[in-house]
């Protein structure tokens, strides 16, 4: 995860959302080649290339959600069917590039496979890529584009929700050969954030601890999931769960703008933010105080407290002051409680997300900000890190 600097000198371990410019799809960034070319045997970029571009991609991020689907329901999973892989000529991905998505596909379906173990599988799933911006230098081509996704839950018990979507960011970098021809040679996740069919881990921070007063240690919660009962109470306590869930699906990808949006590249990232918002919609309350001081909570259009947006300082204020009590497993979270990740495990927690659905057959569902994500599971998450450390708090 990025992270970027706090007052005094504190960081903020979170992910990097994304915040990709809201530009015209195709117009290139960087003057075309009619402006004036270095050289003149550089190969434009002109609208049909542009479009083949953002079917490219839209073909490489397809193949990567079908690989999660049942084979059952869609059959699209040998490499040889892969969408990406009919490209060629004029527009086409790099050898290694090709290799690359192969691992990324296999990658995939083991995770849909680990999935299928922990009682979950999609019956169907769609992928939309729209083109952002087309930034050309020579024969180098930058791509920006905009992912979404939806998969749509297979009825394996009958109660879970219907689908689960998200939008990612990436930037896609284009090489064009001897005659003209471009290669797709690389793809980066911009947001640096957890989609359902991200094939390599996220980056990670480096560790961070409090100034003063030992800052209490949230202890880790266990993934297995025949985790005793424990439940909660959802009405009549001092908290409005189903206002927090309700809050997470109005704005999980249309941020609310009473509140700043620390998305993108050096901002920090939004996850926390976001979290801290729903926690506030069901009924916490502001305790003021100076911002870098973890002992405090308080966030709006105006000032936010390193806690409200912090991955750590969240924790850190929430066990002190008794708002939330640590679970010792992932599966007896409930509608409105809190999920955090430590990805490599370093003892610095990465990523914080919300409950906002949870099955008769105990699966909670959670909701973030980087990558923006409604009703992903659990077991998903699991399925997709299962040695990273998680953190689970009763609200």
């Amino acid at each position: 995860m990025k992270s970027r600097k706090l007052s005094h000198k504190r960081r903020r371990a979170t992910i990097v959302g994304a915040s990709a410019a809201a530009v015209v799809a195709g117009v290139a960034l960087v003057p075309s080649w009619s402006a004036g070319a270095a050289v003149t045997d550089d190969p434009t970029v002109d609208a049909e290339t542009k479009a083949t571009f953002q079917k490219l991609a839209d073909a490489v991020f397809t193949d990567r959600t079908q690989a999660l689907v049942d084979a059952g329901t869609n059959g699209r999973h040998g490499t040889h069917d892969r969408l990406s892989a009919r490209f060629h000529g004029k527009v086409r991905l790099s050898g290694a590039q090709s290799h690359a998505e192969d691992s990324a596909l296999s990658e995939l379906r083991g995770r849909k496979d680990r999935l299928a173990k922990l009682g979950e599988r999609y019956s169907s799933g769609t992928t939309s890529v729209t083109l952002d911006a087309t930034q050309v230098k020579g024969r180098h081509a930058k791509v920006a584009v905009t992912e979404t996704t939806t998969l749509t839950y297979e009825k394996v018990h009958g109660n879970e929700p219907k689908t689960t979507g998200f939008q990612a960011h990436h930037e896609l970098s284009f090489e064009a050969d001897k005659d003209g021809n471009w290669q797709l040679t690389s793809i980066e996740d911009t947001d640096d954030g957890v989609a359902v069919n991200q094939p390599t881990p996220p980056a990670v921070t480096e560790p961070s601890t409090g100034d003063e007063d030992n800052p209490p240690e949230a202890p880790r919660a266990s993934t297995a999931s025949n985790a005793p009962a424990d439940p909660k109470n959802l009405t009549g306590g001092a908290y409005d769960y189903q206002a927090m869930a309700a809050y997470a699906k109005k704005y999980w990808n249309d941020y609310n703008p009473e509140y700043p949006d620390f998305s993108g590249e050096g901002a920090g990232g939004d996850c926390t933010n976001f979290v801290s918002q729903a926690l506030k919609a069901g009924g916490w309350k502001h305790e003021p105080g100076y911002t870098y001081d973890w002992h405090k909570w308080f966030g709006n259009a105006e000032i936010q407290s390193d806690s409200f947006v912090g991955v750590n300082e969240w924790s850190w204020f929430a066990l002190s002051s008794k708002r939330v009590t640590s679970l010792p497993y992932v599966y007896q979270m409930d509608v409105g409680d809190v999920l955090q990740m430590d990805f490599n495990r370093d003892g610095a927690k990465d990523h914080t997300m919300i409950v906002t659905y949870r099955s008769p057959q105990g699966v909670p569902y959670v909701s973030y900000h980087s990558t923006n994500t409604y009703n992903r599971s659990v077991a998903s998450l699991i399925a997709s890190y299962p040695n990273a450390y998680y953190y689970a708090y009763r609200t």
